[in-house]
C-alpha cells in the first residue's frame, strides 16, 4: 500500500478535478503490475495496473489508495474492471467520499466473490487527496493559506516594498504548492498593488491552476497580467461597463453579494466546489486574509517566515478588529515545520 501511494503522489500536479490514485497488483509476494491515475478522462490507476499484469492477475491481490469506483464517468467502473481480470482480493486504504462510489464500489466487488478489505493506512491516503475529499463531503475545497513574511510578521514595508522578503528557494517551494492546486484565489488590493501573475512557473504540469479574483466593485483593470489565459472575477456589484471591459479582457465575471454588500465567501467556496475545486490556495494582502480568518474558512495556513525584522509601521499579516482578552485570539496547532533554504515553512491547521 505504501507503494500505491508512492504511485498516486505522481499525479498529485496532473489528475484534478479526479483523485490521485495509485494501484499494485500482487501474487506470491511478486509485483506483478503498478498504475496510477495522470489525469482526468485518462484511464484509472487500476486499469494501467491490470494492463501490466496481463493474464496474471487472475488469483492476484490489488494494493488500491482509495476504494475502487462503481459507476460510469468519463471512464468505465474499476470495480468490474478487476472482477473481469479474476482478482481474488482487493486492498482499498479509503472508502471513495464521492456519494457515486461511498462503498458501493467495495460492495459489488463482495457480492462477486472477491475479498475487499478497507482501512490499510487510511490518514495517509486521505492527507494525499484531501482536497477531494472536502468537496465531496463538504462541497467546498480544501482552503490553503499561504503568506509569506518577516519574523515580526510583517508582509511588507509600509511604503509597499516587498521583494522579496523570502528566499529563491523559499519562492520555488511555492510554485509547487501552486502547482498542486486546482485554484490560485487573491483580491483585487494585491492585483492593483502588485500586478502578479498568479501562474505555475519552472513547472511543466501541463495546465494552470484556475485564477480567481475577488473584486467587489469590478476595480481590476482590463491589462492586469493575472487576466492573461483567462481568470474569473468576483464581484458584489453589477458595474455594466466595468464588467463588460473585464469580459472583453478575457475574464468571466460572476456576481456573489452577500447580506453585508461584500462577496459572500461561503457561496464563493460553494462555487469553486461546484467547478471541481479541490485544493484552494489564497495568496492575498490582510485584508482577504483577515476575512477568511474571521469567517472559520481557513483550512490550512502556509506561512513561510523569513529571519528578518522590518519594524512596527511595515504592514501585516491580518487585517482584524483588535481583541481585548488572550481567550479570544485564534489558535493553531503545528501541522509541519521545514526549513526552506534560509527561511522557515510552517504548515499550521486551526485547533
Amino acid at each position: 500500500m505504501a507503494r500505491a501511494l508512492q504511485l498516486a503522489a505522481r499525479g498529485l500536479y496532473t489528475t484534478t478535478p479526479n483523485p490521485r490514485v495509485g494501484c499494485v497488483i500482487v501474487k506470491d509476494g511478486q509485483v506483478l503490475g503498478e498504475g496510477w491515475h495522470e489525469r482526468a478522462g485518462e484511464p484509472h490507476a487500476e486499469i494501467h495496473a491490470l494492463r501490466a499484469a496481463g493474464p496474471a492477475a487472475r488469483g492476484a491481490t490489488a494494493y488500491v489508495s482509495l476504494e475502487p469506483c462503481s459507476h460510469h464517468g468519463r471512464t468505465p467502473p474499476c470495480a468490474n474492471a478487476l472482477i473481469d481480470a479474476g482478482v481474488a482480493r482487493v486492498v482499498a486504504a479509503m472508502r471513495d467520499p464521492n456519494p457515486q462510489v461511498a462503498g458501493n464500489g467495495i460492495e459489488l466487488l463482495t457480492l462477486t466473490g472477491v475479498r475487499a478489505e478497507v482501512g490499510l493506512m487510511a490518514a495517509e491516503a486521505e492527507a494525499l487527496n484531501i482536497g477531494f475529499v472536502s468537496r465531496m463531503t463538504r462541497g467546498r475545497p480544501w482552503l490553503r493559506l499561504k503568506t509569506a513574511s518577516s519574523l515580526d510578521g510583517k508582509t511588507a514595508l509600509n511604503n509597499g516594498q516587498s521583494q522579496w522578503i523570502t528566499g529563491a528557494a523559499a519562492r520555488a517551494d511555492v510554485q509547487r504548492w501552486r502547482a498542486r492546486s486546482c485554484a490560485i484565489l487573491t483580491g483585487v488590493g494585491t492585483v492593483l498593488a502588485d500586478d502578479p501573475q498568479m501562474t505555475v512557473r519552472g513547472l511543466d504540469i501541463g495546465r494552470q491552476p484556475l485564477k480567481v479574483v475577488l473584486d467587489s466593485r469590478l476595480r481590476t483593470p482590463p491589462t492586469a497580467r493575472i487576466l492573461a489565459g483567462g481568470a474569473l472575477v468576483i464581484g458584489a456589484a453589477d458595474l455594466p461597463e466595468r464588467r463588460a471591459a473585464l469580459s472583453a479582457a478575457g475574464a468571466e465575471v460572476l456576481l456573489l453579494p452577500g447580506a453585508d454588500g461584500r462577496i459572500d465567501l461561503e457561496a464563493l467556496l460553494a462555487e469553486l466546489g461546484r467547478r471541481g475545486v479541490n485544493e484552494l490556495q489564497v495568496e492575498a494582502g490582510s485584508v482577504l486574509n483577515g476575512a477568511l480568518l474571521a469567517a472559520g474558512l481557513v483550512d490550512e495556513w502556509l506561512a513561510y517566515v523569513a529571519p528578518k525584522v522590518m519594524g512596527d509601521a511595515a504592514r501585516g499579516l491580518f487585517g482584524l478588529p483588535e481583541l481585548t482578552e488572550m481567550t479570544a485570539c485564534r489558535d493553531f496547532r503545528l501541522h509541519q515545520l521545514t526549513q526552506v533554504g534560509a527561511d522557515l515553512r510552517l504548515r499550521l491547521r486551526p485547533c
